[in-house]
């Protein structure tokens, strides 16, 4: 029973016939059930978080909760009360201002969804998206003044801006069809640039003469009982093709650009018009790798068509450079015969640790930009203003931006106030980059930067919308020499209000190869979500994680795990071994795909967690290599030139299904029912194996949910799902999931 709460409720006594209202807060960081106790007040009705308790008993979830007591005030109130009686959990009247990390927060509220500054660099949009409590979306754009940061107006329109002016552009639509128009910030005028827009998607040419459609030609089509021609036409839209068309403004004539079997996609247009860029895509089913790009620059005027490179099966996107001399193309290490790799011949590289090449379009030289450079670039932009090349990398567990010289291929790090740089965008005319990015203790924030001058400048905080009056946890780095010698780092959250004579659950997260888990406030993983419910947080990179470098990425590749596993275990050792508030005998592990299959394999290795969620998870190499949509191609960079007839060790001997009866620990399986990447029977087959052994495990089936848990009552139930079972092996409270998932005879 808690303390009578007539204080914190602000409650009065004995007053007139009249209608009041009093509110106090209940804050837990479990799961919490219990009754309010109303003394004194005959007629009243209660409220918890804006919902009316009609029997005066609550169920909450971890968070801070607002109560609302409306009761009649007479002269028989001679002394009205509000006891809580708590029955599960640790709800208590909390006191103060500030609130809890939850849920809501997590999913409901305001975010910046990207960012753009004009060409001049004199404006910028900022566009926001918001997401209410029922999950309907909604979003506006915010135009800005760059010196002062003054806002312009708002719209809740689609807005670009044109190539080489201070002009926004969007499409009007009418009852005679579509239109493109044009207006200026400033002045509030406009113009047509297209009158009658093609039902294609395009591209604007930068003189506005011209328009590059994306042409989609529905492929054959079958009955319900149809051959299957390769692996890849399992997929939706394989057969489809996409073809480029030039449309003229001025004539709205079509021109078609290319024709053929083999998919064409625009990359980019020159800034004068003059040429463009455009890739095609072929499979050939046989030795890795199995798709291959080609690249092509043709002559606007007189449609020659030049080959930039063909038939290379390791780089994405290319784009010109400023005076469209050369092509920036960003790839793997094995891209354009290896120029780029730093590994021995007989080392494949991870596919995912990207470089960055230039083309010499007169010469056709390729020079490795990126080489030695340990960070992996994720996007680019080649700035006109002082000829460097702006990057936003994966920088071991942060997300950086760098600069670097294409002449001399230097690197130098552009000071940035966040963790993890999320989007940038360049002016054309000016020295003026803008971004946006959030950090472990804060939510997104946009930025200026005078690349010049070297000066940043807040523009926006989206924290106060989402954060106001939070407490958060505190974060901070780990890093330890693995037994291989390795530098493994790590990052932690704490729990808000930590006492470090205290024992705490511990949750570890990681992803187990790939790309690193960056940091970042509010998200799916979010580490502040946790800590609010009172776990440390521990969030291991271990090797095989691009943004390391070349030689850290690649061990990947080709080991199914082996010593990706042993870093997190050992991570784990140490950090206990290093801090004293962590109860060793309450730690739980967790993540998704690769991750999920990562959380299968550390269980068959060690007894050391106390629970497990495995979220779309790989239970079998060899299943997984032939029924996921991308099981196949991705075992390329996993598995590169490995397959299950001449590679069992890999395939069979580290699969988990083949090692079940191994884990001792509890283990949790969700899965989207209409996963296309990791198939939902990676799960079912893991968990019937150990339901067959005897094993201490769960199952819960998303329904329509594809590899990522999207829709949002789905993805709320899904985060409450991984909360409730922690609970139930990290704090021995089985009530939130016994209230999601009660027992059942069957």
């Amino acid at each position: 029973m808690l303390e009578d709460a007539v204080q914190a409720a602000g409650l009065q006594a004995a007053g007139k016939d009249e209608v009041r209202t009093a509110g106090f807060r209940l804050e837990n960081r479990s799961f919490s059930k219990g009754t309010f106790v109303l003394e004194g007040l005959e007629t009243s009705k209660l409220f918890i978080d804006g919902k009316a308790v009609s029997d005066k008993s609550f169920s909450l979830e971890p968070g801070t909760h607002e109560v609302i007591v409306r009761y009649m005030d007479t002269p028989e109130n001679t002394r009205p009360a509000v006891s809580v009686a708590v029955e599960k959990g640790d709800a208590r009247i909390a006191e103060g201002g500030s609130r809890l990390f939850s849920l809501d927060i997590n999913t409901i509220g305001e975010s910046c969804s990207g960012v753009d500054v004009s060409p001049s660099g004199k404006l910028m949009t900022v566009s926001h998206s918001m997401k209410d409590s029922k999950g309907k979306s909604s979003g506006w754009t915010e135009i800005i003044n760059v010196a002062d940061s003054r806002t312009i107006f708002t719209t809740d329109k689609r807005v670009s801006w044109l190539s080489g002016s201070d002009e926004l552009c969007y499409e009007k639509t009418a009852a005679s069809g579509r239109s493109l128009v044009a207006f200026n910030p400033l002045t509030m005028a406009e113009r047509t640039i297209c009158a009658e827009l093609p039902e294609h998607s395009y591209t604007l040419s930068p003189d506005e003469s011209y328009l590059i459609l994306n042409i989609e030609t529905e492929g054959p089509k079958e009955g319900s009982v149809h051959q299957v021609v390769n692996p890849e036409d399992r997929q939706p839209g394989y057969r489809d093709r996409n073809s480029l068309a030039k449309y003229d403004i001025r004539t709205g004539m079509v021109q078609p650009l290319t024709f053929g079997y083999h998919n064409a996609y625009l990359a980019d247009i020159s800034r004068d018009g003059g040429k463009i860029l455009f890739n095609t895509y072929k499979d050939e089913f046989g030795p890795r790798p199995t798709s291959k790009v080609s690249c092509y620059e043709m002559d606007m005027k007189t449609l020659a068509v030049t080959p930039v490179f063909e038939n290379d099966g390791f780089v994405g996107s290319v784009r010109y450079s400023p005076a469209a001399d050369k092509v920036m193309a960003m790839g793997s290490a094995e891209a354009f015969n290896r120029i780029g790799c730093t590994l021995p011949e007989d080392r494949y590289p991870n596919e995912y640790e990207y470089q960055l090449y230039i083309i010499d379009l007169a010469s056709k030289e390729i020079t490795p930009l990126t080489k030695d450079f340990d960070p992996s670039p994720q996007s680019w932009e080649w700035s006109r203003t002082d000829d460097r090349i702006y990057m936003v990398t994966e920088d071991g567990d942060k997300s950086s931006l760098y600069r670097i010289d294409p002449t001399t291929s230097k690197a130098e790090k552009v000071t940035s106030s966040e963790e993890n740089v999320m989007r940038f965008s360049m002016a054309d005319n000016a020295p003026v980059l803008v971004w946006y990015g959030e950090s472990l203790s804060n939510f997104r924030r946009v930025y200026q930067i005078d690349t010049k001058k070297g000066k940043e400048k807040m523009v926006r905080d989206f924290n106060p919308s989402r954060l106001d009056g939070v407490r958060l946890g505190e974060g901070g780095s780990y890093s330890f020499t693995s037994s291989r010698g390795d530098e493994i780092t790590a990052y932690y959250v704490l729990p808000p209000d930590f006492d470090s004579s205290r024992k705490y659950p511990m949750i570890v997260f990681y992803y187990g190869g790939c790309s690193p888990t960056t940091r970042y406030c509010i998200g799916a993983y979010s580490p502040q979500l946790y800590a609010a419910q009172g776990y440390v947080f521990l969030v291991v990179n271990p090797s095989g994680a691009s943004g390391f470098g070349q030689e850290f990425a690649s061990r990947h590749v080709n080991t199914a795990g082996e010593g990706v596993a042993e870093d997190i275990i050992e991570c784990t050792e140490h950090f206990c071994a290093d801090n004293q508030f962590v109860d060793k005998s309450h730690i739980g592990c967790f993540s998704a795909s690769y991750g999920g299959f990562m959380t299968q394999l550390l269980l068959t290795k060690t007894d050391m967690f106390a629970t497990g969620i495995s979220h779309a998870g790989i239970s079998s190499h060899t299943s997984y290599w032939g029924e996921g949509y991308w099981g196949y191609s991705y075992s390329q960079t996993s598995m590169a030139d490995s397959y299950p007839w001449n590679r069992k060790d890999l395939y069979v001997d580290r699969s988990p299904l083949y090692n079940a009866d191994k884990i001792h620990t509890p283990l949790l399986f969700v899965h989207g029912s209409a996963d296309t990447n990791v198939p939902i029977g990676e799960s079912i087959q893991m968990f019937t194996a150990l339901k067959l052994l005897g094993q201490d495990t769960a199952f819960v089936v998303v329904d329509g949910e594809n590899h990522h848990i999207l829709e949002f009552d789905k993805n709320r139930q899904w985060l409450r799902t991984m909360s409730a079972w922690f609970a139930k092996y990290l704090k021995e409270d089985s009530s939130w999931w016994d209230e999601l998932y009660p027992a059942k005879n069957l």
